[in-house]
């Protein structure tokens, strides 16, 4: 399928430090840790798909994220339900993981369509979601 991001690398300051979070997260969804350092794939009928994590450079290893400014706003990952996004909220809470906004249904978002999500942050400060909205029902 065109369109579909094939990867993603993620600078962060300390790959061994933001590690557990995403292994945490990108396992529960499905993606598979490769043998090469910082990198998860995921295999869908459409390819691979996969993210890395990446080193700041030392200097700038000292800024934090800023989602407002040019870049990256936030990441956000699709899941099948809204009973996965309880489990992916439980595994953050377990792992004390950042949490910007507890699962909840989000009307200002899909108009007003079911659009239910968790928010939490990584080490340094990147907004990370995940989300489920039901398909679309014809009228």
């Amino acid at each position: 399928m065109r369109g579909l991001v094939h990867h993603i690398v993620l600078t962060v300051r300390d790959p061994d430090r933001s590690f557990p979070l995403y292994d945490l997260v990108l396992t529960a969804l499905g993606y598979r840790k490769s043998e090469r350092g910082f990198d998860w794939e995921l295999a869908t009928p459409s390819g691979s798909h996969s993210i890395h994590l990446g080193r700041a450079s030392e200097d700038r290893a000292k800024d934090r994220h800023d989602r407002y400014s040019p870049g990256l706003h936030h990441l956000a990952w699709g899941v099948d339900s809204r009973e996965e996004v309880d489990r992916i909220y439980q595994r953050l809470l377990s792992a004390a993981a950042s949490i910007l906004d507890s699962p909840a249904e989000y009307p200002q978002y899909n108009k007003g369509r079911g659009y239910y999500a968790v928010f939490f942050a990584d080490a340094d400060g990147l907004k990370l979601e995940c989300v489920y909205t039901p398909l679309p029902t014809s009228a």
